[in-house]
């Protein structure tokens, strides 16, 4: 028996919003290696090849060569492209999120360049194991406290705790990071986003032990009912991604139910999390409006309403674009 062909092209654009809207967090920039882990990568890549002659054996966290490439069907042919299919279809800017130097660097030069983009700044939690053992995680957080202070720079992050794909002994680095992260945010007054993957108690903790900025995102909010209630309670924001479109997404259709219409966010989490019906295919900024429209049937709220109620907290929370 053959195996199903797996689809990887880029889904059709959907129908314009009937009012404008902005994707709270993505990643448009190409795969970018970050010099400042180059030593200590190549230090680890000759230390496999003399242990098993496996060239490939460190790719580290940061190796983001899963991303599409402009030779898959139907793909953006760069980020200004990115952002004019978006706009066709009433998505009117980006955030867009840092998770390494480069990363962050890119987000900052490119917002600069294009007044659709946003940028936010941040060392991944995930990353933080591989700045930590390389010696330059201070260095790090030293350049992003200088990227806070330009004016396209609305964000800090996605920062924040991930017990998913971190060892137990690593959580204390990500849990320092993520304190210094906060710090950064508040110092510079600008708004945080969070990653939280199976650490929800962890990060609400942090928060409140530490004090959070007084703008407060969980992107691709991953918790419940439960937690939409800590957030509510807070002054926090929920930023939903197409994970509330899965069928086994019941807890976050529960969330989103339960946080104030004021407090809520959309974002595409792109190139990953790509709405239903297109799981497993490429995502992309222009397919924000499956999201919403998906978002505004379970509020059971025209979409016109959510996507102005939703524009309107966004912009509250960053600034204009």
């Amino acid at each position: 028996m053959g195996h199903k062909h797996r689809d990887h092209s880029y889904p059709p654009a959907p129908e314009p919003l009937p009012a404008p809207v902005y994707d709270n967090h993505t990643h448009i920039e190409p795969w970018l290696e970050d010099a400042i882990l180059t030593p200590a990568r190549e230090a680890a890549a000759a230390a496999a090849r003399d242990a098993n002659g496996d060239a490939d054996a460190i790719a580290g966290n940061a190796d983001r060569t899963d991303f599409p490439g402009t030779d898959v069907e139907n793909a953006p042919a760069d980020w200004v492209e990115q952002l004019d299919r978006a706009q066709a279809v009433g998505v009117a800017g980006i955030v867009q999120a840092g998770t390494t130097m480069a990363s962050s660097q890119w987000a900052a030069e490119h917002a600069a360049q294009d007044r659709r983009m946003l940028a936010g700044i941040a060392i991944h939690p995930n990353e933080v194991p591989a700045y930590v053992d390389a010696g330059v995680l201070d260095d790090a957080l030293v350049t992003l406290d200088r990227l806070a202070a330009e004016d396209r720079v609305r964000v800090v992050g996605e920062t924040g705790l991930d017990f998913h794909y971190t060892e137990p002994e690593r959580f204390a680095d990500q849990i320092g990071s993520f304190e210094r992260h906060i710090e950064l945010a508040k110092s510079h007054g600008l708004a945080m986003q969070i990653h939280d993957r199976d650490a929800h108690r962890e990060v609400v903790e942090t928060l409140l032990r530490v004090g959070a900025p007084e703008r407060t995102v969980f992107h691709c909010f991953s918790g419940d009912a439960e937690l939409a209630e800590i957030c509510a309670e807070h002054g926090w924001y929920a930023s939903f991604s197409g994970t509330v479109t899965f069928k086994n997404a019941e807890n976050l259709r529960d969330g989103l139910r339960r946080m104030p219409r004021d407090h809520i966010l959309v974002e595409t989490d792109a190139p990953y999390l790509t709405p239903m019906p297109y799981r497993g295919r490429p995502n992309a900024p222009y397919l924000l409006p499956n999201t919403l429209r998906f978002m505004a049937e379970t509020l059971e709220t025209p979409v016109a309403e959510l996507a102005e109620q939703i524009a309107a907290t966004t912009v509250r929370v960053y600034g204009e674009w």
